[in-house]
């Protein structure tokens, strides 16, 4: 029998692993043992801190739901959200506009609306109007994309934490044949991510705000075209820079501009913003969104 020690541990169980059929199972395994047993080295790793991981990791599953997605908010928390979707954006095959994080609050389903329809039930803080065009690398109009729109409501919060069962503040919109399309919402707040949960007693443990600056998301498709995980950022938010979640960057900041002549709907504040989209490639058609609806992965 084999005695086993901390030089000796990590060769044996990446052995016991060898008959893995799967050979990109075989490979993220491999390379997760490895990095695991070498943190755990790193730090002098004792069983009371190993013990209170699992307990914070259970804690974090057991917050997730149909509506909420714990995990996904870790994820984004520690930057690993942002890592794997800048190592997606690697694989465009050109170079549109920027993703962003699909985040924890997004729904499949959302319901179609008229162009230029509002997306709130209360807009007692001040309508906005988002308009603009979604075009190819070329700037040709894409007609018919699908423009999928979600954002916190008028108090700071999304429709999923405070009525779970109702969409609001989200809405999806089809482009004209010029590839423009037009909606309205209110202006977004900056806002603390959930405070009730495993996640923020992490992130206050290491001194963080908690503050995601005010956004916009935005999921854009189109038939032969890289599906668009974006958001647009509100110009002079104080968290631009230190987004609790790594997800503004320069690029996307927006602004609200009163009184746009060109502007489809008269006598609101607007942000226009318009879109680029690429060429689906290969890597798209097996998934890109860093992300997913919290009741798809309860699956």
């Amino acid at each position: 029998m084999i005695e086993y020690t901390p030089d000796n541990i990590t060769a044996a169980t990446i052995e016991q692993m060898s008959t893995t059929t799967d050979p990109r199972l075989k490979t993220i395994m491999e390379s997760a043992v490895r990095h695991l047993h070498a943190f755990a080295r790193e730090v002098n790793l004792t069983p009371a801190e190993w013990i209170f991981g699992i307990q914070f990791l259970t804690r974090v599953g057991h917050m997730c739901s149909a509506s909420r997605q714990e995990f996904i908010l870790l994820s984004d928390t520690l930057g690993l959200s942002t890592l794997v979707n800048t190592l997606h954006d690697t694989t465009a095959l050109e170079d549109a506009t920027h993703t962003s994080l699909l985040g924890p609050f997004f729904r499949e389903n959302t319901p179609v609306m008229e162009r230029g329809a509002q997306i709130g039930s209360d807009v007692s803080t001040g309508e906005i109007v988002l308009w603009g065009r979604v075009t190819n690398v070329d700037g040709a109009p894409i007609a018919n994309a699908m423009v999928t729109v979600w954002q916190t409501a008028a108090n700071g919060s999304y429709d999923m934490q405070v009525t779970p069962e109702r969409n609001d503040y989200r809405g999806s919109f089809v482009t004209a044949a010029d590839g423009s399309y037009v909606l309205k919402s209110v202006r977004p707040l900056g806002y603390y991510i959930p405070m009730d949960g495993p996640v923020w007693d992490m992130v206050r443990a290491q001194g963080r705000h908690g503050m995601r600056p005010a956004h916009i998301h935005f999921l854009i498709g189109a038939v032969g075209y890289r599906e668009l995980v974006t958001a647009l950022y509100l110009s002079g938010d104080p968290h631009l820079h230190d987004d609790v979640v790594f997800g503004a960057s320069a690029d996307l900041v927006a602004q609200i501009k009163q009184n746009d002549p060109e502007c489809p709907i008269k006598g609101l504040p607007s942000i226009r913003f318009d879109f680029t989209v690429s060429r689906e490639s290969e890597a798209d058609r097996r998934g890109g969104r860093v992300g997913a609806d919290p009741a798809a992965t309860l699956a």
